[in-house]
Formats: C-alpha cells, sequence, structure tokens
C-alpha cells in the first residue's frame, strides 16, 4: 500500500552526486516525491563508495548510500553520450525538480545548465549547489564538506582547544546540512510557483551553508568585535558551559548559567560557594572562571556518572552525556521521536537515519532500500514513452548500458 503525503505526485529528477543534493531529495521522497535517480556508466555515483573507505565505520551494509538515496528510483544514463539528450529532455519535461550538483561549465557541456533545462520545461525547479558559489574566482572551484562548508567558513578553525591542532570533522556533517537548505530552497520556490505558476533557479553552497553554521563568530567578525582565544577546558572563559569528566571515565557537557549557580553547587556538594565572592556576579564568574573549573572537575570527578544523572536532573542544571555515534544509535530516544527508522530490504541494515523535518499528523512514506545501480532503466524509458526498438537503438549508441553491462552492475 502507497502512503499518501505532502509530496505525492511530485516528480523530481536527481542528477547530483554524493550527498547533499541526493539527500535534499530524500528529503522530499521522505514526503512522497517519486525521485529518479540518474547515475553514469560503470561504478555510478561515488557515494556508492563512501561507506567502505576509512574512516567510515566497516559494516557489511552500504548504509551511506541507503541514507542519502532510500525511496528512489535509478537510472544509467551517460550524458557524455549525444544520443543521451532526447532521454534527459524527456526527464526533465516529466519533472518537477531537478537537483544537480556538476560544477558550472561542466553542466552545460551535459546538458544540465539553467537555461538549457527551464527551455525544455519553463515551469520546473532547478535546484543545485555549488562549493563555493556562482560568482567570485572559486566559482568554478570543486568543493567538498571538509573544505568549503568546514575550513574555508571558519568553523573548523573554531572547534578546537587552545593548543591543539585542527582535525578531521565527521565528514558528510556538512553536506547533509546543506541537503537541508537545498531542500528548503525547492520547498520556498515550489510555494512560489504555486502562486505565479513561474518555475525558478534556486540553490546553496557548501561555502555559504558553512558560514551560517560558523554565523556567531562570523557575525561578530562583521562586526570588528575582538575574539576570545579557542576554549581551553581548563581556563576556559565560561566554566559553567565546559566538558567535566566523571569517575567512571566519562565525559558530560555542563551547559548552565550563573542563575543557576545556586543550584549546581548544591548538587556538587559544595553548597558554600554559592556565597563565594569569587562567583558572585557574571564579571566575577568570568575573571575566575579557571579557578571554578578546577574546583567543578575535582567534584565531577568524585562520582559516576549515573550519580550526576540523578542530582543535576533533580536540580534541573542543563548538561548532556557526551556520546559516542554507536551510544547515540542504541539511545531509546531516537526511537521514540523516529529518529532513526525502519529501512526495508537491505541485509544487515535494519535502520537508517530519519531526516529533520516532520509535519507533524503527516506521515512519512516508509524507508525502503536505495536502487541498485540501472536498476529502473527499462521501466522508466518505458513510462517516458519510449519503445523497446527506440531502447535498444539508445543501447547500441552507448546512452545507456547493454543488457549484459547492465546485468553485472
Amino acid at each position: 500500500m502507497t502512503t499518501e503525503s505532502v509530496f505525492t505526485g511530485l516528480k523530481v529528477l536527481d542528477a547530483a552526486t554524493y550527498i547533499a543534493g541526493p539527500a535534499a531529495a530524500t528529503v522530499l521522497s521522505d514526503f512522497g516525491a517519486d525521485v529518479i535517480k540518474i547515475e553514469p556508466p560503470g561504478r555510478g555515483d561515488p557515494q556508492r563508495l563512501l561507506s567502505f573507505v576509512p574512516p567510515s565505520p566497516r559494516a557489511q551494509a552500504n548504509y551511506g548510500w541507503h541514507l542519502a538515496n532510500r525511496n528512489k528510483r535509478g537510472m544509467v544514463l551517460d550524458l557524455k553520450s549525444p544520443a543521451t539528450t532526447e532521454v534527459l529532455k524527456r526527464l526533465v519535461e516529466w519533472a518537477d525538480v531537478v537537483i544537480t550538483n556538476f560544477p558550472h561549465g561542466t553542466r552545460e557541456k551535459l546538458h544540465l545548465g539553467y537555461d538549457e533545462v527551464s527551455s525544455w520545461n519553463p515551469r520546473v525547479i532547478y535546484a543545485d549547489l555549488t562549493g563555493f558559489g556562482d560568482a567570485g574566482p572559486d566559482a568554478r572551484q570543486p568543493g567538498f564538506d571538509l573544505t568549503a562548508f568546514w575550513s574555508r567558513s571558519g568553523l573548523l578553525a573554531s572547534t578546537r582547544d587552545a593548543g591543539g591542532a585542527p582535525t578531521v570533522p565527521v565528514w558528510g556533517s556538512g553536506d547533509y546540512t546543506s541537503a537541508i537548505a537545498i531542500y528548503a530552497a525547492i520547498v520556498t520556490a515550489l510555494y512560489r510557483r504555486e502562486r505565479t505558476g513561474q518555475g525558478a533557479d534556486v540553490g546553496t553552497s557548501l561555502l555559504a551553508t558553512g558560514v551560517w553554521a560558523t554565523g556567531t563568530l562570523v557575525a561578530g567578525a562583521l562586526a570588528d568585535g575582538t575574539p576570545f582565544e579557542l576554549h581551553d577546558r581548563t581556563a576556559p572563559v565560561n566554566a559553567l558551559t565546559n566538558p567535566y569528566r566523571t569517575a567512571d571515565g566519562r565525559w558530560l557537557m555542563l551547559a548552565t548559567s550563573s542563575v543557576h549557580w545556586p543550584a549546581l553547587s548544591r548538587a556538587v556538594g559544595r553548597p558554600e560557594l554559592a556565597e563565594d565572592p569569587r562567583f558572585g556576579d557574571f564579571e566575577s564568574f568570568s575573571k575566575n572562571a579557571a579557578a571554578l573549573s578546577g574546583l567543578l572537575d575535582v567534584a565531577f570527578r568524585s562520582q559516576p556518572f549515573a550519580h550526576w544523572k540523578e542530582v543535576l536532573e533533580r536540580a534541573r542544571i542543563n548538561y548532556s552525556l557526551i556520546q559516542t555515534p554507536e551510544e547515540a544509535a542504541q539511545d531509546p530516544q531516537l526511537r521514540a521521536n523516529d529518529i532513526v527508522v525502519p529501512l526495508e530490504g537491505v541485509n544487515g541494515l535494519e535502520y537508517t537515519v530519519n531526516s529533520p523535518v516532520n509535519i507533524r499528523g503527516v506521515p512519512k512514506v516508509p524507508a525502503k532500500r536505495a536502487p541498485d545501480l540501472g536498476e529502473h532503466n527499462d521501466e522508466i524509458l518505458a513510462e517516458l514513452g519510449f519503445r523497446p526498438a527506440d531502447v535498444a537503438r539508445l543501447r547500441a549508441q552507448g546512452a545507456i548500458p547493454g543488457t549484459t553491462e547492465a546485468q553485472a552492475a
């Protein structure tokens, strides 16, 4: 039985690679959109390999591929073949939304530039993602989340402790963040089309979403603000927003304020500190943050995490256990809120991560496996009006793989 949802009947052509563009299409598919993903012949989208490249966790299932490409139908098309243009044109005419992330210049050579696509379908919502934006000296440079989102934006330089070298962040994290921005742009354009009947050219860049994520610091720099030094856990700017280690080796992140200091001082067994003049007001807290972090270090190291969980929650102090991804995957809060959901059709992969967009009372479609390479070629070509003789011709011209190649894929 097909689940009806917000975008049931919406048709999306996913002509993107790697993570951000395809993941935006996946969010649309979660709400019922019919998404056709096109891939090049051979190995297909390079994202098919990412789950098996270190430091991705080693697993039998291709979890990353299914995360960003579930619920889609898949085609293999050689966009470099002149014969493919007639197939691409029919796909664009079929689509409400076209998503691509090919660099400027390359996309035009592949007949995926906005001018050509919109000439085929003036009502289409054309959504693209670049590394560094549409203009400027680096507009045609390839960008990845580690480079454009994390490094160029200032975010990576700011997410390390004083004296520490920059580290490699969770790869893909900038891509999945950017995917929500692309999704938002598409939905905004669809709303505009409902009102005006006009298609649109929308998009974002990894750099733009990275700077947005670093917005507080970049906006401060634009205001000629004086930045604080990099965070030092033993001498923080604010000891009440700082990680602390417990007696059993766990780490918790304290995230409270001076308003809650009396309750916190009682919770850690040092009620007299609430009257200590070193911690009497905001200025004193800042001036004596190193001393306070030392006191809290000793206190938190005196008891295991289970103790602190009980006393901090009873005192209504904001904190969180710093969980590993493996612990997060088993956190009951994720299942209670459908943050992880069942995935159908994949051996060794019972669950996947849900997209974070929800409309209460409106169901998402159940998550089903991502397509095999070229799995739906014949089905989609038939829907587009290609007869068996046309398909045979397209195979002979190299637009689509031959039967042997498809079976091998």
